[in-house]
């Protein structure tokens, strides 16, 4: 292939965009890791196989001519099958859309293959059966389901729209745009002007400006810089970051491209934890695709630019979310954070100034260099702009990942697009920002959504983890299961952190097994206080925001499990789970998702639930095939 200058990857863009024009019928299949696994990719090799023995013309990918200075148009009539990023409708996996209709099916498996095609692919009709349906009423189109209808979608808009594996098709949606325009019609200066003008804001949890923190780098004397993207997201239920990396990987690489030219850098690492193989494979293969096009390495398109990055993938710490132990990781040592000042944009990764963002963050960086600073700040709010991209879970009836403008409130999030609380329950309160943030209540349901407005309440957005909890849950053991979590992935390197949060957890334990006492309550408050003035890190310092949260708004709860002895919620939790060996087929489900490594056994045999690892959260209740865990 001729070497890529501007000119070539500009024909190359008209191109992909004339070729994407000309795909009529597509199927998209949605192949994030949650319809994965539930089957997506038996359904993608099903519907290449079967169509093409009907006789359909398949194709896989962008159908474009050998690369010429011509346009040439693509070959002729067929369905293009995509596997895409993930939908975000995670609730109704594995789902199939097919457009030009923009017909969205739901649930489906492999037995409903041949109906899709026979219906809809060779004769337009709809298959009702496998459509939405709610109070009553079925959507057809995709964009008419409340669920996406209510978003507003800009960092996520590929994410389920393309094939996250083609380089082209990032192309003909306009990729890699913003990076021209930085590189032959900007300066640094003028690049970090628009990331400040624009009011982005870090969406990995602190929230700090992303243009101050590149023109600080940029102002670091010359000399070796690095760029580093943040993919670790270890906040339970999480999975924003997850999705773009899997769905839409070359958005991220744009977005560092274009930090590495506004703070001088010629390298990079993004940072994934190796639990998400999918996003990780996906980003190698967006690399390797892009270093063909000559947009990473050496003398990029032409010029005297280079920049090559890397992937690091990290052990799966939590702790290796705060900035200092991420970079440690990648050097190969402990992750573990450590004082500062100095901050990272001075004595970042091998001790060189260092831009650390987060995957939404840079994902955005694009979008706003290319549409202007103007357009991000008329999303959101003043101080607030843009989106900010959540994963919701629990007891919602869909959950999944979603998209909205700055300051949407709870009830729009909850009620609006998750359509209210499982069962027809009461909602109670919902868990924002992992267990680095606080529990709001129904108060706060109409409270804008912002950085700023949570921080007043003593809570923060976080990476964007929103666990959804009714009537029936117990706060206290909401707090239990957060410091227990906090306490497992401390890193240790600190007191307060280290001891404080052991000791918490101590009384929360006793609190939940009606053994606490009054006094009990006021140790957590003092040990919460302790320990969020004087953690080294930013982990450790919103370590006890659970804690407070729940001792704030659901103090007669505690007060049940110490005083009475008896939680209406959790009915003292005396009771424990186990495992029926007469029900137990041995099947592995239920130890696959303990996140507590509480249950042991072999295939084929009876398992058993370590009552003391134990902290009855459920997963294996609600996974069980044969209705064998019971509680006793």
């Amino acid at each position: 292939m001729p070497e890529m200058n501007r000119e070539r990857l500009g024909v190359r863009r008209v191109k992909a965009k004339r070729a994407l024009s000309y795909q009529k019928r597509q199927i998209l299949l949605c192949a994030g890791t949650g319809c994965i696994a539930g089957g997506a990719l038996k359904l993608y090799d099903y519907f290449k196989e079967e169509c093409a023995r009907r006789g359909l013309d398949v194709y896989v990918g962008l159908a474009q001519e050998e690369e010429t200075e011509d346009v040439t148009e693509p070959k002729g009539d067929g369905v293009y099958l995509k596997k895409s990023g993930c939908h975000g409708f995670c609730e109704m996996g594995p789902l199939v859309q097919i457009e030009p209709e923009g017909i969205l099916y739901t649930h489906v498996q492999l037995e409903d293959c041949d109906e899709i095609i026979e219906k809809t692919i060779l004769k337009g009709e709809v298959v009702e059966r496998l459509l939405y349906e709610l109070d009553g009423m079925k959507y057809t189109k995709h964009s008419e389901i409340p669920f996406y209808h209510r978003q507003h979608r800009i960092v996520l808009e590929n994410c389920g729209t393309i094939d996250a594996e083609d380089v082209d098709e990032y192309l003909a949606k306009d990729g890699y745009v913003a990076f021209e325009k930085a590189l032959f019609e900007m300066t640094d200066e003028a690049i970090c002007k628009e990331i400040l003008d624009s009011g982005l804001r870090g969406r990995g949890g602190g929230g700090f400006p992303a243009g101050r923190k590149w023109d600080s780098v940029r102002k670091q004397p010359k000399g070796k810089k690095y760029v580093v993207c943040n993919g670790d997201e270890g906040d339970p239920g999480a999975f924003m970051d997850r999705s773009i990396m899997e769905g839409n990987p070359h958005s991220i690489i744009e977005g560092m491209l274009i930090a590495a030219l506004a703070a001088g850098s010629d390298e990079g690492y993004i940072y994934v934890r190796a639990e998400y193989p999918l996003a990780v494979a996906r980003l190698k293969t967006a690399i390797a695709k892009a270093e063909e096009l000559d947009l990473l390495g050496d003398h990029i398109l032409g010029t005297d630019f280079s920049f090559h990055l890397h992937v690091n993938r990290g052990a799966g710490a939590f702790v290796c979310g705060e900035g200092s132990a991420l970079t440690a990781s990648i050097e190969g040592n402990r992750g573990m954070p450590r004082v500062k000042p100095p901050r990272t944009v001075e004595h970042g990764l091998w001790a060189q100034p260092t831009v650390l963002n987060n995957v939404e963050t840079f994902s955005a960086v694009p979008l706003i260099v290319r549409k202007g600073s103007a357009w991000f700040k008329s999303i959101g709010t003043e101080k607030s702009p843009g989106t900010k991209a959540f994963a919701l879970t629990g007891n919602v009836v869909n959950t999944g990942l979603i998209e909205v403008p700055m300051g949407a409130t709870l009830r729009e999030i909850i009620f609006d697009i998750g359509g209210g609380i499982k069962d027809g329950k009461q909602f109670k309160a919902v868990q924002i920002g992992g267990p680095s943030g606080g529990c709001l209540t129904e108060e706060h349901l109409d409270m804008p959504l912002d950085f700023d407005s949570l921080k007043k309440l003593g809570a923060m957005i976080g990476s964007g983890g929103l666990v959804v909890m009714d009537e029936d849950t117990c706060m206290v053991e909401v707090a239990r299961f957060f410091m227990n979590f906090t306490q497992n992935e401390s890193c240790g390197k600190c007191v307060p952190c280290r001891e404080g949060t052991r000791r918490m957890l101590e009384i929360l334990t006793r609190i939940v097994n009606n053994e606490g006492s009054l006094e009990d309550l006021d140790l957590l408050e003092e040990l919460s206080a302790t320990i969020s003035e004087t953690a080294l890190c930013g982990l450790g310092q919103s370590a006890c925001k659970p804690v407070q949260s729940t001792l704030k708004y659901f103090r007669d709860e505690y007060l049940a499990h110490v005083v009475d002895k008896h939680c209406p919620h959790c009915n003292g939790r005396k009771k424990v789970l186990q495992i029926d060996p007469e029900l137990c087929k041995g099947c592995g489900k239920c130890m696959k998702q303990c996140p507590m490594e509480a249950i042991t056994g072999q295939i084929r045999m009876p398992h058993v639930i370590d009552t003391e690892k134990c902290i009855k959260c459920g997963a294996c209740w609600g996974c069980c095939p044969f209705g064998a865990i019971r509680e006793e």
